[in-house]
């Protein structure tokens, strides 16, 4: 299936994420329709239309579909009822709900990976405080307890450290506390990873099986939010070329059509630890916007709408640094600086660790 020209892509999700792929979309000829429960969704403003409404309204959903060529969504906590409803109706969806289910939970994830030949952080399934402490004496300490489902840049989980006795009684407040901070909510008890940096590979597929991959990048997080994301990343071709090839796994085994993100972990000897992957457009792709002929926003535009991949080549070397909460507040100095590409996402209110925008410095490739 191919969206001509004029033709017009669905987007479920309304954030900065939509709104990039709408303006990626607009400038080579597409139209968006951005459906979204939220009432000023940053990525209206710059679509042909948009609906509100919530992800499972079925006469919202049905009305969208008729209106719209092929569907993709924004962002990995879209209801997969809502795309197998629309599947139903006979609507195309990219990426599919395989993709999107095994992304919302954890363990799905962890062992999906397992399961194409990629290492993981050992892990064990939390279910109740039994789980947990039988989970400790699997990964051993220091761990981190993750909710199964939702959260993200940091939330939903949280660190049990070697610090902790057996012996003085801390290390059973300690296992109490990290339950209720989940929210004793099914679990995932991960180990620690001694790695020595986080890269991610940003890859697309197309839907005739077409795989191109962009340059990884070597990203920081800090407070458990992206920071910067830079390209080169200072790992050998040898590294890359592992986290290249469980990418591509990852996009044959998922039958995936459009962007993904996956997150690694490097460790010492140069192996790769996979992280996590998003069945979207990523935050540590940002840089392509300004580093590429074809930014990872085209790129899966063109995927869902069944056109030919665009080259991912680097042009320049790029360091993207988000702008979260009051950071946006320096856009005027930010603005002025050469070689500094500004991106802020028409947000209307900055809150404390919410992304407001980003900025790429670019400069000659190396």
């Amino acid at each position: 299936m191919i969206v001509e020209p004029n033709g017009v892509i669905g987007i479920l999700g309304g954030g900065q994420l939509g709104r990039m792929l709408a303006t990626a979309a607009a400038e080579i000829g597409l139209k968006t329709h951005i459906l979204c429960p939220d009432d000023h969704a940053p990525a209206y403003d710059v679509s042909s239309a948009h609906t509100v409404a919530g992800y499972l309204d079925e006469y919202a959903l049905a009305k969208f579909a008729k209106s719209v060529d092929v569907i993709t969504y924004e962002f990995e906590n879209v209801p997969v009822e809502a795309v197998e409803f629309l599947n139903n109706l006979g609507a195309v969806v990219r990426p599919g709900a395989k993709a999107l289910e095994t992304a919302q939970d954890r363990l799905v994830e962890k062992e999906f990976a397992r399961g194409i030949g990629a290492e993981t952080a050992a892990f064990h399934p939390v279910d109740d405080l039994d789980s947990l402490k039988a989970g400790l004496e699997k990964v051993s300490r220091p761990a981190i307890l993750k909710t199964r489902r939702l959260g993200y840049d940091g939330k939903g989980q949280t660190r049990i450290t070697t610090q902790d006795s057996d012996l003085s009684g801390a290390y059973e407040k300690a296992i109490e506390f990290a339950w209720d901070e989940v929210g004793a909510a099914p679990s995932i008890l991960e180990g620690f990873v001694p790695f020595t940096r986080e890269i991610s590979i940003i890859g697309a597929r197309g839907e005739n099986g077409e795989i191109k991959l962009y340059d990884p990048a070597e990203n920081v997080h800090k407070g458990g939010i992206l920071r910067t994301s830079s390209v080169p990343a200072a790992v050998s071709e040898a590294t890359a070329e592992k986290a290249r090839a469980v990418t591509r796994k990852m996009l044959e085994a998922l039958d995936y059509v459009g962007v993904i993100g996956v997150e690694f972990f490097v460790l010492e000897n140069g192996d790769v630890i996979v992280n996590e992957y998003a069945p979207r457009v990523h935050n540590s792709g940002h840089w392509t916007e300004d580093g590429c002929a074809v930014s990872q926003f085209e790129q899966h535009i063109r995927a869902v709408a069944g056109w030919p991949l665009g080259d991912p080549a680097r042009h320049s070397d790029a360091v993207m640094e988000n702008l979260i909460g009051d950071d946006v507040k320096s856009w005027r100095a930010l603005a002025g600086e050469p070689q500094t590409c500004v991106h802020l996402y028409g947000k209307r209110e900055a809150r404390p660790g919410r992304k407001m925008g980003h900025v790429t410095r670019i400069t000659k490739k190396s």
